[in-house]
């Protein structure tokens, strides 16, 4: 085994590099550059449940009778099938680990797949669910049992694991990731990235932001990366967003992740971003004296450190005070 090799979620890896799901994981011809850049491990591009829907709303349904059904159908059928055999030949051509992805928002109408996407091969699957509480009537209970209800379905179904990427919209992220490995996810994303709107003002219409995540964006990663590790114990954390350097992955290795997910940095940087990640990692092994990853993970995470207040907001107050000006 590899001396920057990783567990996440039972999967073994090869280094704690794991690219995201992304338009770079979109074919398999792409997922065999990104190992042989030196990806760890892949999550293919999102299978979207709403992708479905929009679909079959944008054809014209009134040309023949009935032709909603068997549109709805054959688009359905046809976007499960070409994942699936996205799948297969990533499995053909990778040999490190392909993690399916489907990005839901309920448990209607694509529960059916699952089964499926493991019999292709997958290694594991991820669940991108995303559900925006912006009603008056907001009830968290109702909307956190959502996300519990579909890993137990999806947990149900298949016997590979389950990961499930979250957003930051939670007030209790460590209550939330324990009630989701009592549902049974084997792991979680720390974070999902969103886009985000902008208003043209000339147009005064809303548009994008720009979507790639910037290097400042891992610290907050870290503190919620370091609260969960070290709080919730019995379940992997990925880090995700705002992963640019070999020093950013191993930050969030020390605060608790068995994993890095990276994705603009590639678009920004090329496919070589990975080699420069894993050289800088061995090398700070090596100084510092780690022979295994697990030598360190976790080293500075909340249960580990001496003052684990600072991962807490209230640290904020103790930085500006006079004494450390």
């Amino acid at each position: 085994m590899e001396k920057t090799a990783t567990v996440y979620a039972g999967l073994k890896l090869k280094n704690p590099i794991m690219i995201s799901s992304s338009g770079l994981t979109d074919k398999a011809t792409k997922n065999l550059e990104l190992e042989r850049a030196g990806a760890g491990a892949i999550v293919l591009k999102s299978l979207f449940e709403e992708q479905i829907l929009l679909d079959s709303s944008s054809m014209d349904k009134n040309s023949f009778p009935e032709s909603e059904y068997y549109i709805s159908n054959y688009l359905r059928a046809n976007n499960l099938k070409e994942y699936l055999d996205l799948i297969e030949e990533t499995n053909r051509l990778c040999s490190i680990p392909v993690i399916a992805s489907i990005n839901c928002y309920s448990t209607e109408g694509w529960l059916d797949f699952v089964h499926k996407i493991e019999l292709a091969g997958a290694d594991a699957l991820e669940l991108n669910i995303y559900l925006l509480n912006h009603s008056l009537s907001y009830d968290e209970d109702s909307f956190i049992r959502i996300y519990i209800d579909i890993v137990r379905k999806v947990r149900a179904m298949i016997s590979i694991p389950v990961i499930v990427k979250i957003g930051q919209n939670f007030n209790n992220i460590p209550w939330f990731v324990n009630e989701l490995k009592q549902a049974g996810a084997a792991a979680v994303v720390l974070f999902n990235r969103f886009y985000q709107p902008d208003i043209d003002l000339d147009k005064m219409t809303l548009s994008l932001t720009d979507a790639l995540s910037n290097p400042s964006e891992v610290y907050h990663i870290l503190r919620w990366t370091g609260i969960v590790s070290g709080t919730v114990p019995g379940i992997d954390v990925a880090a995700s967003s705002g992963i640019h350097t070999g020093e950013s992955l191993v930050k969030t290795l020390l605060a608790g992740a068995s994993v890095g997910q990276i994705c603009s940095a590639i678009y920004k940087s090329g496919p070589g971003v990975i080699s420069e990640m894993i050289n800088f990692l061995d090398t700070w092994m090596n100084c510092n004296g780690f022979e295994t990853i697990a030598d360190f993970k976790g080293k500075l995470n909340y249960m580990n450190i001496d003052n684990p207040v600072q991962y807490e907001r209230l640290q904020f107050m103790k930085y500006i005070s006079p004494e450390n000006k």
